[in-house]
């Protein structure tokens, strides 16, 4: 394998130069936050201009910002904390069927334990609307839950407008967003959605693995999710992760230093859309997607998994859905309705800012051998 063509950028980023050298800094003051000497103050000083920075990114106070260990522990700690905070209200969740798994299995858990969850279908786009979730809507409804942008299609809901629809109708649900494929990857801040909780992860923005953020709006209050010491507030025990903290937030300024990277990620994206319609005539184009760095294709009857470990092999890096998965169909898609040939070839394109034409070149070349050489289904 003489080099990697990579767009799986949804499942994970290459962690960026500024990141590695904060993080090996870091790691070189190597104080412990809690500590009362010089030592650890300055540890401390550097966990708070962190949090800073990636605050500002969110467009919210660093006191509304809690480090996590991922996007998952904040989806769990969001969904969890805030039924339980709002108990007195009822037990009625409200999700989409399209949402990633940490937020889908938590909503299952909870309804094992009593709480009853109403899951939003998407139309054929992947897309679900405000009137869809305000008719979902009831007395006893304690939480919402929606992400941004959708990790397999590249679809952005209407969280903003669903936010507003969902005060309307009860201010005190509370309203929580998976926001961890839209940090960094659209326009708008955060902060400015109006929900009271967001999730976001380190690693989709060029960030080490094992760091994340949870958002949790002035006001809210959430009991802890893990306890022990008392870190972040009192609200997530644990020793402060400094060096991931340190990457993360060095990530965060490298994103906000290249005010292009939307834009160049888009038209990569459409040059690439464009360049395997012509070259492979077999593929069909399930969503475009909003989001400038994710779209969904399919090669109708094939099998995604054949093509992607095909793909693989001349070094060319593509994924049938969320990494989540580990090679089981996609809910995603199923849920979309869509036919079965084009659920077995579903497959997903992800970028970067970085991405070549000489890449998506060869990806077309691969797809195009691919489709050439496989057999298809008889379903």
């Amino acid at each position: 394998m003489d080099r990697l063509i990579y767009f799986d950028y949804a499942a994970t980023t290459p962690v960026k130069p500024e990141a590695v050298q904060a993080m090996v800094e870091s790691l070189g003051q190597f104080g412990n936050p809690s500590s009362r000497y010089e030592y650890g103050r300055q540890a401390a000083l550097r966990v708070k201009a962190d949090r800073e920075t990636v605050a500002k990114a969110f467009g919210c106070s660093p006191a509304e910002l809690f480090f996590t260990s991922c996007g998952t522990e904040g989806d769990n700690w969001a969904i969890r904390r805030g039924v339980e905070a709002n108990r007195r209200k009822g037990k009625h969740i409200v999700t989409t069927a399209v949402e990633h798994a940490a937020v889908l299995e938590t909503c299952k858990d909870l309804e094992r334990q009593g709480c009853e969850v109403t899951y939003l279908k998407p139309d054929r786009a992947g897309r679900i609307t405000v009137e869809q979730l305000t008719a979902a809507l009831r007395p006893d409804t304690a939480l919402v839950s929606m992400m941004l942008v959708n990790n397999e299609t590249g679809v952005t809901l209407p969280v903003a407008e669903c936010v507003k629809a969902v005060k309307a109708f009860d201010a005190s649900i509370l309203f929580h967003c998976d926001a961890v494929q839209g940090f960094l990857k659209t326009r708008s801040l955060l902060a400015r959605l109006g929900a009271d909780l967001v999730t976001v992860s380190g690693h989709k923005v060029g960030g080490p693995k094992g760091i994340g953020a949870l958002y949790i709006k002035k006001g809210v209050r959430l009991r802890p999710l893990l306890t022990g010491g008392g870190q972040e507030e009192g609200l997530r025990s644990g020793t402060e992760a400094t060096a991931q903290i340190a990457g993360f937030a060095a990530a965060v300024r490298a994103n906000g230093a290249d005010p292009g990277r939307l834009e160049r990620a888009a038209a990569i994206k459409e040059y690439t859309l464009s360049n395997l319609k012509e070259a492979v005539p077999k593929l069909e184009v399930i969503s475009q997607g909003d989001a400038p760095h994710i779209c969904a294709v399919t090669l109708p009857g094939y099998k995604s998994e054949v093509v992607v470990r095909v793909l693989g092999d001349r070094g060319v890096c593509i994924s049938s859905g969320s990494a989540c998965h580990k090679g089981k169909p996609s809910h995603v898609f199923a849920a979309m309705n869509l036919p079965k040939p084009w659920l077995d070839g579903a497959l997903r394109l992800s970028f970067s800012p970085d991405s070549t034409k000489e890449e998506a070149d060869a990806l077309a070349d691969a797809l195009k051998d691919a489709a050439d050489s496989l057999f298809t289904t008889l379903s």
